[in-house]
C-alpha cells in the first residue's frame, strides 16, 4: 500500500497526461481464461442501502424493524467501527470503487457533472492513470462482474469495470454457471429523497397498484430525537419515516438473500451488508459527525467467520476494494489506499480513519475530519459558513424548513439553537464514547489538548501524505484536468495481428493513451465487452471490436476487424 506523495502540481500533471509509460491492458487467451474461471474463488454480494447510519436492531437501535438484516448478522459477523470517507454518496462510491481517498483522486466534489455548480463549470473526474475500478481485477481473474444498478463515481462509468450495470443487472445472467461472481445490488428505499412528501406519495400509490401496500408502522409518538432536533410533529413524523423506510429496505435484504438460496449459491458466497455514508436526516448526511460517516456492516462468510461475531476494528471505505481483491486471492496494487480486514496476511487494524467534506451540490463547505475509537477531531477550513443553511435538494425533507421557521421564532434551545450559529469554530473535538451525538464540543478545553494536538497533527500527516486536492479551487483542478475546458479523448486502440503455425491469428492491442483500459467484443458478443490482459489467439474469419477508456475521458472510437 502507497500514499500519493506527489507535489500537487506534479498530481495534476499525471491528472492530465500520466508519466508512465502505456499499460498494454490484454485479455487472456481462451485456454487461461477457462483455467482462471476454474479456479475455486468465493462469489461476493454487495447489498448496499442509501444514506442509513447504524440504525439497525442489531447494531442495538431498538426502534427499527429489521429481522433480515438481524439474521444475517446472527450467522456472521458484525463489525462496528465502519467509516465512510464523505458524508455523501458520490464521494464516497469513488473511494468504494477504487481503494482510493477521493481526495487524492479528484473526486471530492459531490456531483461534478451538475450545471447548477455556482464555483466551477461542470466536468468529469480524472484519477490518475493507474487508478482503476477494482472489479476490473475481478473481471481478469474470471469474475463475472454486475451492478444493480447505482455508480456516482464522478469519473463516469467505464465500459471495462462491469460485465453489466443496468437494473437488470445479476450474477444469474452469467454465461457460465460454474464462473465466480461478485453482485452489487443497491436500494434507495432509504434514500434522502424517500422523505419528500411528493415523492412518499407516489411510491405509497404505486405500492397499492402492485398490491404490495406500505403502511406507516413505526410510532411516531416514541421516535427517540437527538438533543439538536426540536421536539416538533414535522421532526418526528421524518424521523418515523426513515424508520419505516429501513424497514421495507430490510424487507429487500430479505428477498435478496431468499434469492441467493434458491440459487443453491448461499453456502459459497461471501454476503456484505453496509451502506453509502449516514443519515438522510438534518446533520448526518453531508456532515463530518458520525451521523453523516459511522455504517452498519454485517458479513456472512460461511464457515470463515463465526456466526454471531462482532469486530471493532477502524474500517474505512477505502478498506473495501482491497478486502474484495483479497478474498478473491488477487493481488493488490500498490497505489491502493486502503488495507484489507478480511482474508489472508491481514495487515494490523488501523488507528484512525479520516474523512472530508468539500463542495455538496450547490454549497461549498469544507471540512476534514479524523476519528480514533474514541475522539473525533475536526476542522473547519471554512469556518464563515454557518452550520445551517438552505440547500435546495435537502429543503424538500419537512424538517428543515420547519426547524428553520422555529428558530426564527425564537423557539428552539440548546443543541438545536446551537445548529443555526451564523459560523462554526475552527476546531470541533468530541468524546465520541460519552457524547455519541456530538454535541459537547471540547476543542478549548484544558484537560484535551493533548488529545486535540495530536489528532490534529496526525490529521495534517494524512492531508499531507494523501495530497489532498481540497486546498486547490474546483475550477482550477478543472482546467488542469481538462486542458483548454474540453474533456480530453482516449486515442483509438492499435490492433496487431500475426498468424500462428496452426492458421490463427495471435491479436496484440495496445493504446497510446496512458492509463486506458481496453476491450474488445469477437464474433455476435454485442453485450460484453472482455477486458484485454495479454496478447490472444482466436480462428480466422472471426469479426473483432476493440475500444478504449482512460478513467475521466471521452471513450476512444471503436475500431473493428474482420481476423
Amino acid at each position: 500500500m502507497i500514499y500519493y506523495k506527489f507535489p500537487k502540481i506534479i498530481l495534476l500533471g499525471l491528472l492530465l497526461i500520466g508519466s508512465f509509460s502505456c499499460q498494454k491492458n490484454t485479455e487472456k487467451n481462451q485456454e487461461v481464461q477457462e483455467a482462471k474461471t476454474n479456479v475455486t474463488r468465493p462469489n461476493i454480494i454487495w447489498i448496499v442501502a442509501e444514506d442509513m447510519s447504524p440504525r439497525v436492531n442489531c447494531f442495538g437501535d431498538k426502534m427499527a424493524v429489521t429481522p433480515n438484516i438481524d439474521q444475517l448478522a446472527a450467522e456472521g459477523m458484525k463489525f462496528t467501527n465502519v467509516y465512510s470517507v464523505s458524508g455523501v454518496c458520490s464521494p464516497s462510491r469513488s473511494a468504494l470503487i477504487t481503494g482510493c481517498y477521493q481526495t487524492s483522486i479528484g473526486t471530492l466534489h459531490h456531483r461534478t457533472t451538475e450545471a447548477e455548480n455556482p464555483y466551477c463549470e461542470p466536468y468529469t473526474g480524472t484519477p490518475p492513470p493507474e487508478v482503476k475500478g477494482f472489479p476490473e481485477y475481478l473481471r481478469k481473474a474470471g469474475y463475472y462482474c454486475t451492478n444493480n444498478a447505482k455508480t456516482d463515481y464522478q469519473f463516469g462509468v467505464p465500459f471495462t469495470i462491469w460485465d453489466e450495470t443496468s437494473p437488470n443487472a445479476h450474477y444469474r445472467n452469467r454465461p457460465n454457471k460454474d464462473q465466480p461472481f461478485f453482485a452489487v445490488f443497491n436500494s434507495a428505499q432509504t434514500h434522502e429523497s424517500r422523505l419528500f412528501k411528493k415523492t412518499i406519495a407516489n411510491l405509497k400509490a404505486k405500492a397499492e397498484e402492485k398490491g404490495k401496500p406500505m403502511p406507516d408502522i413505526t410510532d411516531r409518538s416514541k421516535v427517540v430525537l437527538p438533543p439538536y432536533y426540536a421536539d416538533h410533529p414535522d421532526v418526528r413524523e421524518d424521523v418515523a419515516r426513515m424508520y419505516d423506510n429501513i424497514h421495507y429496505m430490510d424487507k429487500w435484504v430479505g428477498e435478496l438473500l431468499e434469492e441467493l438460496e434458491k440459487e443453491g449459491e448461499a453456502e459459497n458466497t461471501i454476503v456484505m451488508f453496509y451502506t453509502d455514508h449516514g443519515t438522510c436526516l438534518p446533520r448526518g448526511k453531508r456532515w463530518m459527525y458520525d451521523s453523516g460517516l459511522k455504517v452498519p456492516l454485517v458479513v456472512k462468510w460461511p464457515e470463515q467467520l463465526k456466526a454471531g461475531s462482532e469486530s471493532d476494528q477502524m474500517i474505512s471505505f477505502i478498506d473495501f476494494a482491497p478486502t474484495i481483491l483479497n478474498l478473491a486471492g488477487i493481488e493488490i496494487p500498490e497505489y491502493i489506499q486502503g488495507q484489507p480486514f478480511l482474508g489472508e496476511n491481514i495487515p494490523e487494524p488501523k488507528e484512525y480513519i479520516f474523512a472530508a467534506r468539500d463542495r455538496t451540490d450547490e454549497h461549498l463547505d469544507q471540512i476534514r475530519a479524523v476519528r480514533d475509537k474514541k475522539f473525533k477531531y475536526i476542522r473547519n477550513l471554512t469556518p464563515e459558513v454557518p452550520y445551517s443553511y438552505p440547500l435546495s435538494y435537502a429543503e424538500q425533507i419537512t424538517m428543515n424548513p420547519t426547524m428553520r421557521k422555529l428558530f426564527k421564532e425564537g423557539k428552539l434551545t440548546g443543541p438545536a439553537l446551537a445548529w443555526f450559529a451564523e459560523s462554526k469554530p475552527v476546531e470541533e473535538l468530541y468524546d465520541t464514547q460519552n457524547d455519541p451525538w456530538e454535541v459537547n464540543n471540547l476543542a478549548e478545553n484544558p484537560e484535551y489538548q493533548d488529545i486535540k494536538q495530536k489528532l490534529s497533527a496526525r490529521l495534517d500527516e494524512w492531508q499531507k501524505a494523501t495530497n489532498d486536492l481540497g486546498l486547490i479551487p474546483e475550477q482550477e483542478l478543472r482546467d488542469n484536468i481538462w486542458p483548454g475546458g474540453t474533456q480530453p479523448i482516449t486515442q483509438d486502440p492499435s490492433v496487431v495481428l500475426e498468424e500462428t503455425e496452426n492458421g490463427e491469428v495471435k491479436v496484440a492491442l495496445s493504446c497510446e493513451t496512458n492509463g486506458a483500459s481496453i476491450g474488445y467484443q469477437l464474433g455476435e458478443n454485442k453485450k460484453v465487452w472482455t477486458i484485454y490482459d495479454e496478447p490472444f489467439t482466436v480462428g480466422k474469419g472471426e469479426n473483432l471490436k476493440v475500444k478504449a477508456i482512460r478513467y475521466g475521458y471521452q471513450e476512444s472510437k471503436e475500431v473493428e476487424k474482420v481476423l
